[in-house]
């Protein structure tokens, strides 16, 4: 992916080192970590149809916008490169902060080109260790997630160490992936549909699940969107979607159980199948459209 560094960091806040005393891929531990149980609930109310189609509604969207040494060794194993300009966000430079603060605002320009003055900027919380929010507090165990409390995106850059090597998802399209999808979820909070949706899991507790899969995946189909604008523009580069499908893939809830070595049990899915992930960003990506995400209209 083409990009540069030095961009705006008016919505960044940069809370490494300070430890911590929040939630996404979706909350991407909650896909590593336990998962509930699926009811047959049905499909949501049509307050969800009507959000969709008032906010996200056929318009393409075509416009645009530790552990690591950096340099050679960061770009082996995040494929993570830069441009040599601009200022990074700490003292010494980090092309992979950069990066996701590059990607952060570019996601965040095309929603703001979308709702015009409706809309209400998310914030990105770069984080080590552990991140106190409106949410509550987590861990690095939990990955990159989205708090609607505070409408921030929390990222500990150390994970994408994780994707790379224990989810054999590298490439820097792999992390864009990842910072799309939950800058979707801010999408999701903005127009209600995640309010309306957590709503209709308390009402119907066996759906639960469901609900949340469907959820997850319209967030995977909005970061397409933001892919197909990158790709409008120019600024992708040979294997980027492919990374981006390979970490879908990868944090798919049925490779994670079979990597676990569990039994494969969709009633348990909270994020929805690699096949599902997958087909879903491309939905997005091959439409540009928002419209095209309604993973609440249908079969999934």
């Amino acid at each position: 992916m083409k990009w540069k560094r030095g961009t705006s960091t008016e919505h960044v806040r940069d809370e490494r080192g300070q430890g911590g005393s929040t939630g996404g891929l979706g909350g991407l531990g909650s896909v590593i970590g336990g998962m509930g149980s699926l009811g047959k609930g049905g499909g949501v109310v049509g307050l969800i149809v009507v959000l969709v189609v008032a906010f996200l509604g056929g318009k393409a969207l075509t416009g645009g916008g530790g552990g690591f040494d950096v340099g050679d060794v960061l770009e082996d194993v995040t494929g993570v490169q830069a441009a040599p300009a601009g200022e990074s966000l700490n003292e010494a430079p980090d092309p992979l902060t950069d990066f996701v603060i590059f990607v952060f605002n570019d996601t965040q320009s095309l929603w703001e080109q979308q709702f015009g003055q409706d809309y209400q900027p998310a914030e990105l919380v770069l984080f080590s260790g552990g991140t106190q929010s409106a949410c509550g507090f987590a861990d690095s165990g939990v990955g990159p997630h989205y708090c609607s409390a505070d409408s921030t995106v929390r990222i500990d850059t150390d994970f994408f160490r994780e994707l790379s090597t224990r989810f054999g998802a590298p490439g820097d399209f792999a992390q864009a992936y990842v910072i799309a999808h939950e800058m979707g979820h801010h999408v999701q909070n903005i127009t209600g549909i995640s309010g309306e949706v957590h709503q209709q899991e308390q009402n119907d507790p066996d759906g639960a699940n469901e609900l949340s899969v469907r959820l997850e995946l319209q967030a995977d189909c909005l970061a397409g969107v933001w892919a197909h604008q990158v790709f409008a523009r120019g600024d992708l580069e040979q294997g980027d979607i492919e990374e981006a499908l390979g970490a879908a893939a990868a944090v798919g809830d049925d490779t994670l159980q079979q990597q676990a070595g569990a039994t494969v049990d969709q009633e348990t899915w909270t994020h929805g199948s690699a096949e599902q992930r997958s087909r879903w960003f491309t939905t997005g990506y091959d439409s540009g459209e928002a419209g095209s995400c309604d993973t609440f209209g249908g079969d999934i």
